[in-house]
């Protein structure tokens, strides 16, 4: 079973924040953790001039690149349709846990980021049952779900492994 959960919100509302904190947080425990995230604008993981740049203008449909510490693969989309979550989710090793950034209207179970100095503060989880929790800068009138200081990882955390089952570490420091 993959455990899949995410981290949605606003523009600016420290959604890039809590999903490395979170990372660093469930990673600590003895978790191993992916990620997705996703963007709303084209994006480059490779710099002009690069090989794996050149190889991909120049057509190529995927490049892997490979070292001794990491390796990449990129797809390029051409005139395909972006792949749905599900298929990103299909293609990734196996892990304990997916955290997924963004997403916003995916089915997944999702904190929200709320900060007062977002672009737009106006409340996701009114419209979306799949946000179970608020992660906030501030106490936000009239909520009904579970509400977290956006700082307080650990406890964002424990509900996070609640959520999902996720439970039994084995590695997790003393």
């Amino acid at each position: 079973m993959q455990r899949v959960f995410g981290i949605t919100g606003w523009k600016n509302s420290g959604k890039t924040t809590l999903t490395e904190r979170l990372v660093a947080e469930l990673t600590w425990r003895g978790w191993l953790v992916s990620t997705v995230k996703h963007a709303h604008h084209s994006f480059e993981v490779d710099k002009p001039g690069t090989d794996s740049h050149r190889h991909r203008e120049a057509g190529a449909h995927e490049v892997a690149i490979v070292s001794g510490t990491r390796w990449a693969l990129m797809h390029e989309l051409r005139h395909e349709e972006e792949p749905p979550l599900e298929a990103i989710l299909a293609r990734l090793s196996p892990c304990d846990i997916v955290i997924v950034e963004g997403y916003k209207r995916a089915t997944h179970k999702k904190i929200e980021t709320r900060r007062l100095d977002a672009l737009e503060t106006r409340p996701l989880s009114k419209q979306d049952p799949n946000i179970v929790a608020i992660a906030s800068d501030h106490a936000p009138a009239g909520e009904t779900l579970p509400v977290f200081d956006l700082n307080d990882i650990p406890a964002i955390a424990d509900f996070v492994e609640a959520a999902t089952a996720l439970t039994g570490r084995v590695n997790r420091p003393d």
